[in-house]
């Protein structure tokens, strides 16, 4: 399982541990990645997603998935994200 968020696509970092004495080596800065399930409100289901804890932040402030993901890139999305974006357009779409 790779450690990239589902909606935003925000991966691994890699920097520097600096010791006191100035002494570098490399290290891994890892996201905050979370399982969590988000219902969409337009298709009446929830779906599973394993996302950051600064995504689940942002998909609350933008008012929930269905309007997360109508501004959500298509090249940050996963695939499984990806087939959830097209079913809500798809719902959302004779309204």
């Amino acid at each position: 399982m790779s450690r990239v968020c589902e909606l935003s696509g925000k991966g691994v970092m890699t920097g520097n541990n600096v010791s006191h004495a100035k002494n570098r080596t490399r290290r891994r800065f890892l996201p905050n990645l979370n399982d969590v399930t988000l219902a969409s409100e337009v298709l009446g289901r929830s779906f599973k997603f394993r996302i950051a804890a600064s995504t689940l932040r942002t998909v609350d402030h933008r008012g929930g998935l269905d309007a997360f993901m109508a501004k959500a890139k298509d090249a940050d999305l996963s695939v499984t994200a990806l087939k959830v974006k097209k079913d809500i357009e798809k719902a959302q779409a004779p309204a």
